[in-house]
This record gives C-alpha cells, structure tokens and sequence, in this order.
C-alpha cells in the first residue's frame, strides 16, 4: 500500500494534504524515523516529541523563503524528510553521510548551522533584523527547547527580542526535559504558564456573561481591565514573557495539529514579537521512548521490538569517572559535584542518588556552572564539574576570570574528549588542550586508561591545590600493559613527570591521552619497516609540562612526532616545539587536527581520513625523517 509520505517531495506537497491526511502522515513519519535510528543510532526522544510541529511549521509557513532555525538541532530529522532528504537518512550520522544537525551546506531548508543549545533565537533576531534592514517580508521563526531556554543566552537573547519591533516568532516546545528532566526556575515558570489556558478560558467566559448586565456590564469591565494586571499576576505570578515585551499565546497542544496551525496561523499574522507555547510529550509514539525519554535522547542502534540497544554496552571512561568521583567523595565530605543538564551523559547519575544535597545540576548554563564552582571552592568545598568538552568552551572567561584568576582548588572534568564521532562537527573534543593551555595556573591531565583516571581523579581532589583539568575521550579504554605502578604514576603526577613507557634511540614519539595506543602501534610498525628502535613517551601533563624528561630525549634521537587528539595549533605539538626550538639540529612533526573543523562520522573512519591512524603517521614520519 501506497504511503502518503510516498507522495511528499517538499513541504509544498503538504498543502495538498487535509487534516486527516496530514495525520496519517505523521504517523507515517513516526514510523520511518524510529526504523531508520534503530539502524543508524541518533536522537530519537526528541524527534518523536515534534512530528506534528514539524509538520505544522512547513504547512502554515512559506519554507525556504520563511526561515525556520532550530536550536540545537538534534530534533530535524522529521524536518529533514520534509525536505527532500528521506532517501538519505539511511546515511544519518554515518562517515560521509547526513548530518545529525541543520547544515547549510546540505539543504537551503537548513537556515542556520546549530549543535549547542540556547543559540536559536540570536540567529533568529539577526536574520529578522536583516530583513528589516532591506525591507524584505519573509517570516523568521525560532524552534527552542525548554531545556534550551535554560541558556543564558538565550535568556539574553529573549531580553533583546522583547524590546523590539522586529517581527519575530519564537516557538517554545515544552516538553519538560533537556538530556535529563528539567529542575529550576524555568521549569518551575513553565509549569505555571501551563495554567494559562484555564485563566484565558476563564477570563473570555467572565466578560461575556458581566456584558450582559444591563447598564453596568461595560463598567464592570473597564473596572476589571484596570485590575487586569495585578490579578493575573495573582493568579499567574510569572508572566514573564508577556513582561519583557512578548505576545504569549498558548500553551497549545503539541500533538494537536488542527489547534497547532490555528495557533501558528495566528502568530504569523501579528506584528512584533511572538511566543508561540507548545506543550510535547518527548518520545511520543514509541512507548519506550515515552517511558524513557533520557535514554533515547541519544541512543545507539536498537531493537525496536524490545527497546534494547543492539550491542551489549561496555564499561566507558564516564562509568569509570562515576564510580571514581562516588569513592571519593564517601570519605571526603567536601567534594562536590557539578553539571549542566547532562548527569547521565558524564556518568554524575550515581553521585546524584548517593550524594543528592552535594550534586547540582544548573541546567543548560555552562557559565554559571563554573562560577558556582568559583563560590563553592571559596567556600572550602572541592567542586568537580563535569560537562562536555565541546560544551565547556561556552565557559571559557569564567575560567579564566573566576576560578584560574583567583588560584581556586575546582577540578573541571572534560568528558567527550577528542573525537566524539556521530555528532559531528560542533560536538568534537579537539579544542580544549589548546584553550586550556593558555590559561595561568591551569593544570592539564590527559589519562590513557581507566587505572590513569583513577589516579588522576584522586590526585587532582586530593592532593592538587588550584584549578585542574581531566580530559578524557567518549568511549572504552586501549588495552596495554601498565608500565608504572599506581604509586609511581602518583609520584610522577604530583612532580609532573612525563612517563617514558620505552625507550629507543631513533625517534621520539609524544603523545598524550588515550592517542598513547596508537603511538605505540606507530613504533611497532617503524621497527618492523625500518628497524627503528622508537622512544614512546605519554606526557600525562600538557601544562606544566616535563621539559626535562623530552629535553634529554630529543638531544638523543634529534627526530621527534607527537600524536594528541586535538587541534595542532597550541596544543601538545605546539608545547614540544617551543622545547625543540632551543635545541640544535632537532625535528619536530605534529600530528593532529590542523586549521579544520571534524565533521561527523565514525571516529575510526575519522582518523583514517585525515591520517591519524598508525598507517598513515608511520607512512608520513618514514617520508619526513628517513634519510
């Protein structure tokens, strides 16, 4: 049997469609998208909460000449089959295929290119404000998440919108939760915007039947719109959106489509700026997204009978990181924990059950969570804050201003290190030891493994005063032999000493993290080809870093490549240079990511296709060192 989805090519198909087709094309949407995740992996919570606003957004407005841009963006794969794309979502989130967020290299439909939260409605206002400017009409609307709304910035964003005159839409899915439910004032304000419906509904029903009074029916009302204000205020103490200079409508039902278009209709044809609430149910039509929407926000392929991820999942370094911090913090009462919307995602779940009065979750507002940490570590606390590598860099000047300015003892634990894969671009790990290395009294830690992590978490709560760093990748560990013993490694770290796992005489290989795996692959297959006997040395510290140790190792093999997972320019490759340059007659060459932004894909096919796989560095290194 023919689909209805057979049928749409472009959201211009949509117009052909009536209520009950439309319907029947959203659950054929539903299907298609939960078929092609449990075959690809990806975010499926989220893309099941928006199938009928998706399809509403391309029904009521005029797409590609209105713009559409989602904030984050993790929940445009209904949007992309709308537009043109269906035939290639078997490609999602694979090597060379679809990207997992809007790209506006890969459909004109994709307005604004996003991954981190809170950016949509800046987009949308600069793109409002340019069509102002040139005197164009085109309608911009803005698709936020509730947990999104969380952002300072996209608190800062609504703050500028509401004071003005732009023609702006701002669509608000409500659905209660970021990666994990959503805590807070926000959401403590959206739940209490979700009685404005009885208070319109109410109010419309008053001043009808008070009209009727003979002679004092229109008193009686002017006297109730003068108190307008302080009654609703008494029964809705949070109008904030209407406050700041938004016309609210809503809260509408998300999976409602009849009331949604009437609602979006209606927003599309006033002047200023609108803020259009729509409450969603995350997962909505799979009953196991439903039930567990934090575990299908971002989830591997799946059996979509059992609702079970296909492959058995295995210990990673955030399972390693929970039950490290959850050690520690048992015998140490000062330790406390910090993340921002994600504590499933960087392993803070049991931390939060077992240590619930020292855990805070500060919602999606990366900046807070680091000067929070500033106060908690005046306060003679240790905070741990966990957060995204990617994620952390929204941080940066809260770093540098109110934890490293000021000495404080807080450990910022980068997870998603590296190369994260799937999620492409605005999600890769690569900057942070670049960043990081140029802040003062910063230190960085790089472990190789789960024992490596351990240590290092214990060392940098325990014994390390001042700010510190763990960056550690998505993922498990490398198998290899350990070459120091626990208190060796404690030793080395406490006098920031480089590890020489082997010794050789030709070349010096540096790396840091867990590239320290394919470092040593490099040197076997340099002495199988050449005979090279190759010195391996895993730095463990970017910052401060062991002159010594790499000194007397360059002054003997002259030739020296270092392997990191992050961006060349001012990372570990720079670090060694700036070493290398005082020594005579030695070479230096760098593998990393130079000048580039990773797209997506499997992190094996990654490296490979950008050279950071044993092959190609032993290749490069032959041709550039060998005589």
């Amino acid at each position: 049997m023919k689909k209805i989805l057979d049928e749409i090519r472009s959201p211009r198909d949509l117009h052909f469609l009536g209520l009950t087709e439309q319907k029947v094309l959203c659950k054929e949407l539903r299907d298609e998208v939960i078929a092609d995740v449990a075959k690809t992996g990806g975010h499926l919570a989220s893309n099941l909460g928006v199938v009928e606003l998706t399809v509403a957004l391309h029904y009521v407005f005029n797409t590609p000449y209105d713009k559409i841009i989602f904030d984050v963006g993790h929940q445009t794969y209904i949007h992309k089959i709308l537009t043109g794309r269906r035939d290639k979502m078997a490609t999602l989130r694979q090597f060379g295929g679809l990207s997992g967020f809007p790209k506006t290299s890969e459909s004109e439909y994709d307005v604004f290119n996003t991954g981190h939260s809170g950016t949509s409605i800046s987009a949308a206002l600069g793109l409002a404000r340019a069509r102002d400017i040139v005197h164009d009409d085109y309608k911009v609307i803005a698709l936020i998440g509730d947990g999104a709304l969380t952002s300072g910035m996209a608190l800062e964003a609504l703050n500028d919108a509401g004071s003005s005159d732009s023609d702006l839409i701002v669509i608000l899915n409500d659905n209660a939760m970021s990666i994990d439910k959503n805590t807070g004032g926000m959401a403590s304000l959206l739940s209490k915007l979700r009685t404005k419906s009885f208070y319109r509904n109410s109010n419309r029903y008053i001043k009808k039947v008070v009209s009727y009074i003979p002679f004092l029916g229109k008193w009686i009302i002017k006297l109730v719109r003068r108190l307008k204000h302080s009654i609703k205020h008494f029964i809705l103490p949070n109008m904030f959106f209407e406050d700041i200079g938004f016309k609210y409508l809503g809260p509408v039902d998300g999976h409602d489509l009849e009331s949604l278009e009437a609602m979006l209709e209606r927003a599309k044809d006033l002047k200023g700026p609108v803020l259009v609430h729509v409450k969603t149910t995350k997962g909505k039509g799979y009953q196991f997204a439903e039930d567990n929407p934090d575990k299908f926000h971002g989830i591997a392929p799946f059996d979509i009978e059992k609702g079970e991820v296909l492959k058995s999942p295995v210990k990673d370094f955030s399972a390693c990181f929970s039950e490290n911090i959850c050690r520690i913090a048992k015998d140490n009462q000062r330790v406390v924990a910090i993340t921002a919307a994600m504590a499933s995602g960087v392993g803070l779940s049991a931390f939060k059950n077992t240590f619930n009065n020292r855990f805070f979750d500060v919602e999606i507002a990366e900046q807070h969570a680091v000067t929070l940490a500033a106060g908690l570590a005046m306060g003679n606390m240790i905070p741990v804050v966990a957060i995204y590598s990617s994620f952390m860099q929204r941080a940066y000047d809260q770093i540098i201003h109110d934890v490293a300015m000021q000495d404080l003892h807080v450990v910022f634990c980068l997870d998603r290190a590296g190369l994260v894969g799937a999620d492409g671009a605005t999600h890769q790990g690569i900057f942070d030891l670049a960043y990081g290395r140029l802040i003062p009294k910063l230190k960085i830690l790089a472990p190789k493994n789960f024992r490596d992590l351990s240590i290092m978490l214990e060392y940098a709560i325990e014994d390390h005063i001042g700010p510190i760093v763990l960056r550690y990748p998505r993922g498990g560990e490398d198998l290899f032999e350990n070459h120091l013993s626990d208190e060796e490694l404690r030793v080395h770290l406490k006098n920031n000493q480089a590890e020489v796992y082997q010794n050789g005489a030709d070349l010096t290989l540096v790396s840091i993290g867990t590239m320290f795996k394919t470092a040593l692959e490099v040197a076997t297959l340099l002495k199988k080809d050449l005979g090279w006997s190759v010195e391996v040395i895993d730095v463990l510290s970017l910052k401060p870093l062991d002159q010594s140790t790499l000194k007397s190792s360059f002054e003997k093999t002259k030739k020296v490549a270092t392997i990191e997972d992050g961006t060349i320019i001012g990372g570990l490759y720079d670090a060694v240079l700036e070493i290398a340059n005082y020594l005579p007659d030695v070479k230096v060459l760098g593998f990393g990511y130079d000048d580039i932004y990773v797209e997506h894909g499997d992190v094996k096919s990654l490296r490979a296709s950008l050279g950071l796989d044993a092959t190609s560095i032993a290749a490069k290194i032959k041709e550039h060192f060998y005589d």
